[in-house]
């Protein structure tokens, strides 16, 4: 069995920690915070300054793919995520009756929860798992490494201000604001090759609480609605809160007025998500909580001659981190973290570890990162226009809002939003084609991202 070293104490750190020990190893986990999550969930929430997790307070949704890993490998997580007021919902649950079962529809269950749900719930489990030592408010400040180039640098252990710790393989789940790179580089290993696409969108959330004795939210409307230069989603989650979020192009000269909460009500009320959960005369729990600038990063530490390094490997936002509008983030860092607890009884120090990682990461992981790409890149240039181009979604608008009203397509997208199966196929079969294309006969009027407010009408909720 092996020693593991975890870098970073987030979701990626916590899940690998502990799925390394479940699996028979040792775990070590280093985090430069100096506490952990707790269960004082809205005090942690709310007032806790995570300089390092710019995150933590964003809208998070765990898709099934995540609550796959939870149930499969990290059963008291999850149940522990239920007790703290995590809330289930089935995507098929859209519909007035539910349509029949089918084979792997258990798959279609979103996890609806604030990030602090799934962090206290990892963190308690960490702190009752004998197999982990977790050292908070220890920062790593370096790796510590034999060999060289050109055979290659293996790293063996990691600093930090009160010493020297040796392990079998160093996971970085430090995310994209690691000093990885910088340790890597300062032990002689050649750069990573990183892929890196601007999404040119920026995100306004604000937090509210349903009224007492209202534990769920109106079944529908509730998912992103998008005109052609904005778009509106509400995120239910625990103990009756949600989120509801607008986004606009990083280029859009009203955006800057959504940070008022005025004006932030009045645009999220211009469109059917925002106007429905509003509504319900929900308490404000935030102010308007910005984010922007985000990019979808993929970073591989294998370049055309090889591994740049051995024993050292990244999950979480260290590999691939993708912009929010899907929600893939924790489901590609909890599968990031089984696999390396399923393999580091392999010669994890070895240059075929690192390299069968790598081909793992490229064959499981990269598919998302890159279908997010592209969703990313319609939605920025549908945004960048202002007015939109009508016509060249259609086909894809229609497939969306044809679920929303067919069963068997609503299925379909489904699978796909919860990385059950990969989009190229799911969105080609015949009989789903065939059922979009009637939906669209049958209006030849229908023209995509009408939802939600006129471009004057936008100008004039954001210039009060």
């Amino acid at each position: 069995m092996a020693h593991v070293l975890v870098v970073g104490g987030g979701i990626g750190g916590l899940a690998t920690a502990l799925l390394a020990a479940r699996r028979g190893h040792t775990a070590e986990l280093f985090e430069r915070d100096p506490r952990a999550p707790g269960t004082a969930l809205d005090r942690d929430f709310f007032g806790w300054h995570r300089s390092t997790v710019p995150q933590a307070n964003q809208p998070h949704v765990l898709l099934g793919a995540a609550r796959g890993v939870l149930r499969e490998e990290l059963p008291d997580v999850h149940a522990e995520m239920l007790r703290l007021g995590a809330r289930e919902r089935h995507e098929l649950d859209w519909f007035d009756v539910r349509p029949p079962a089918r084979p792997g529809d258990e798959d279609l269950v979103m996890l609806q929860a604030r990030r602090i749900v799934l962090e206290s719930a990892l963190a308690t489990a960490v702190r009752a798992e004998p197999g982990v030592v977790a050292r908070y408010g220890e920062p790593v400040t370096g790796l510590i490494a034999e060999g060289a180039a050109p055979s290659g640098v293996r790293v063996t252990g990691v600093t930090t201000g009160a010493g020297v710790y040796a392990g079998d393989l160093v996971v970085d789940a430090g995310g994209r604001r690691g000093g990885s790179e910088r340790w890597l580089a300062a032990i002689g290993c050649r750069p990573g090759v990183v892929e890196r696409h601007r999404t040119g969108l920026a995100y306004f959330c604000r937090w509210y609480r349903l009224p007492e004795g209202r534990e769920e939210g109106p079944r529908r409307p509730w998912a992103v609605t998008g005109g052609s230069f904005a778009g509106c989603a509400v995120f239910p989650a625990d103990n009756r809160l949600f989120a509801v979020t607008l986004f606009v192009h990083t280029g859009d000269d009203t955006r800057s007025a959504l940070r008022d909460p005025a004006v932030f009500e009045a645009a999220a009320r211009a469109f059917p998500p925002g106007a429905a959960w509003l509504g319900l005369g929900a308490e404000p729990l935030s102010e308007v909580l910005a984010t922007g600038g985000l990019d979808n990063r993929w970073s591989a530490l294998v370049d055309e001659r090889g591994p740049v390094v051995s024993g050292f490997v990244p999950v979480g936002d260290s590999v691939t981190h993708t912009n929010p509008t899907l929600g893939q983030g924790t489901s590609l860092t909890l599968w990031a973290a089984r696999r390396v607890a399923r393999t580091a009884d392999q010669d994890p120090g070895s240059v075929r570890f690192a390299a069968a990682y790598h081909a793992w990461a490229v064959r499981t992981l990269k598919p998302w990162f890159d279908f997010q790409v592209v969703a990313d890149g319609a939605i920025g240039e549908r945004f960048a226009t202002r007015a939109g181009r009508a016509g060249t979604a259609r086909e894809v608008a229609a497939l969306f809002d044809c679920a929303l009203e067919d069963p068997e397509v609503m299925r379909a997208r489904a699978r796909v939003r919860h990385l059950a199966d990969p989009p190229e196929r799911t969105y080609a079969d015949p009989e789903i084609r065939a059922r979009v294309a009637r939906w669209l006969a049958a209006r030849p009027d229908y023209a995509p991202n009408t939802a939600g407010p006129s471009r004057a009408e936008w100008e004039e909720l954001t210039t009060r």
